[in-house]
């Protein structure tokens, strides 16, 4: 019966949402579509869909009170901060939703191997992001590589880098463990998900990045002089200095998941 799975699911989201939002780490909306999101995604996928999804949300907020205080300066001119909206939420998770739909109506392996390398890709550059921000070395523009301000959109250190290839290969580790006990795929089926996880997630975030420093919006609000990713601050309407409009950070993010979605099914089909 479905209704048992949309139960369970629903009660499991709501434990998890509940205790990301006392902790300050979701907003309420941001609770309430984590909700529908988990349940959703439990009710139409199986426990290596629906852990997956988990292993990435408990991790990231965790790891987003890592210093807290320190990275605040950086992240004061990020859009959103460390609480997390519904739009960051459908752009952490919608894409991955919809492929564990797309699963439930036409099952075929290509849809786990796509949300994998999605679900790798938003890990590997929330990693990046949290423990990059406490790396004691100037950030460099992924595309010119001179130095920029900690938090700038593109900025990639190398504590970032190493952050993002152990984000991505907890991913494929959590996904290989869950599927292994829903399968009769051998013990090496973990390994190889791991380093598809790895190198999904790595590239992915890199396209993040760069997509970050190339494409993405960028504001200038007059009154403080900040460079922000959001159209007004200060209580006023800020000015377009560069990117696309309508290229936000939730669809850079939701944009460099999709292609590390298919960097690893690509990566699926080569032989070993």
């Amino acid at each position: 019966m479905l209704f048992m799975p949309v139960l369970y699911g629903f009660i499991g989201s709501v434990l998890i949402a509940g205790a990301a939002y006392w902790k300050k780490s979701l907003s309420m909306t941001g609770g309430i579509a984590a909700v529908l999101l988990g349940t959703t995604m439990y009710a139409c996928g199986s426990l290596a869909w629906f852990g997956t999804l988990i292993a990435f949300f408990i991790s990231s907020s965790l790891l987003s009170k890592l210093k807290h205080q320190r990275k605040a300066a950086a992240e004061s001119g990020y859009a959103k901060g460390g609480r997390r909206d519904a739009g960051q939420v459908a752009a952490n998770g919608g894409l991955g939703l919809l492929l564990c739909i797309g699963n439930a109506i036409w099952p075929d392996p290509v849809w786990w191997y796509i949300y994998l390398g999605v679900m790798a890709t938003v890990n590997a550059d929330t990693w990046a992001t949290e423990i990059g921000g406490l790396s004691k070395s100037i950030p460099r523009s992924i595309v010119n590589g001179k130095p920029v301000a900690a938090g700038t959109s593109g900025g990639i250190t190398g504590l970032g880098l190493f952050a993002s290839l152990l984000g991505g290969a907890f991913i494929g580790l959590v996904g290989g463990i869950y599927h292994l006990g829903e399968s009769h795929e051998a013990n090496s089926f973990i390994v190889v998900l791991v380093l598809l996880g790895a190198i999904a997630g790595l590239s992915g975030s890199l396209v993040d990045s760069w997509l970050g420093a190339t494409l993405q919006v960028m504001f200038y609000c007059d009154v403080c002089g900040k460079t922000i990713e959001k159209q007004e601050h200060c209580s006023q309407k800020a000015r377009q200095i560069r990117g696309l409009r309508g290229m936000s950070n939730d669809v850079v993010n939701a944009s460099s998941s999709l292609i590390g979605g298919v960097i690893c099914f690509y990566l699926s089909t080569l032989p070993l």
